[in-house]
């Protein structure tokens, strides 16, 4: 049973599992205010603890987000190391409500190129948050979708070369099993910001049936009206993983 300010519009009992987001538009969205490129990403980071509670709210269970793709290293070396700086900021200043909301922080991507003092932030949150019950906050850094398969290919190479595997075995759930967050379920849905219509090398294996909404609100515009929208417009559809649905099983 919903709680009495659950909201209106949705369906308690449809409420997508994991939400998946990419985040685009900070710069945009700064430059239309006047503003240089990281007074975006601040306020992005503002919008995302909005979200962060408003998903856990609303009974999502887990949330991932694109916070720092493998690509973005070739960003000018300001905004790169103003976005570490952020990020390392930004851990420190929310891991006690974190904790305090029972929510669970996970850092997904090749965290051994991050600056170490980030890499060690990290491993504190995650380790102080590992027991929590509630949503499960994945923050995706340097991270790449092509990475990610390749790091799975890899494990699976040094099984099969130490025959704890034979190539006959392998099965998607093989390869599924060595990715970085092999316990999570795949997205339910995905949302993107900003109008841009591409994955970005976003989650690529896990993204396969995952339904897509798009806005063109900048990230740093992004409400928990737009979330909301999203998971109402999520709830209309029907989703068909590869298989045909007559229109009396619409009914």
């Amino acid at each position: 049973m919903s709680s009495p300010d659950f909201p209106a519009t949705l369906d308690p009992d449809r409420i997508p599992a994991h939400v998946a987001i990419i985040m685009d538009g900070n710069g945009r969205w700064a430059r239309a205010q006047g503003k240089d490129r990281l007074y975006g990403h601040w306020q992005g980071y503002r919008t995302l603890k909005q979200i962060v509670y408003a998903a856990d709210e609303i009974g999502i269970r887990y949330l991932t987000v694109y916070g720092f793709s493998s690509e973005n290293w070739r960003r000018p070396a300001e905004e790169v190391e103003g976005l570490m700086r952020l990020m390392l900021e930004a851990m420190r200043a929310e891991i006690e409500e974190l904790m305090q909301n029972g929510i669970r922080v996970r850092v997904l991507g090749r965290l051994s190129q991050l600056p170490s003092d980030l890499r060690r932030e990290f491993s504190d949150a995650m380790e102080r948050t590992r027991e929590n019950t509630r949503l499960t906050f994945n923050l995706a850094i340097n991270y790449g979708g092509r990475a990610e398969i390749v790091d799975a290919v890899r494990h699976l190479a040094k099984d099969l070369l130490e025959g704890r595997l034979s190539p006959e075995s392998i099965e998607e759930e093989t390869l599924s099993a060595r990715l970085y967050a092999p316990d999570i379920p795949d997205p339910d849905l995905l949302i993107r910001t900003a109008g841009e219509m591409r994955l970005s090398n976003f989650l690529l294996w896990e993204t396969a049936y995952a339904e897509i909404w798009v806005t063109p609100t900048p990230w740093p515009a992004f409400t928990r009206d737009h979330l909301l929208t999203a998971i109402a417009d999520y709830q209309r559809r029907t989703r068909k993983f590869g298989a045909v649905v007559e229109e009396d099983d619409l009914s």
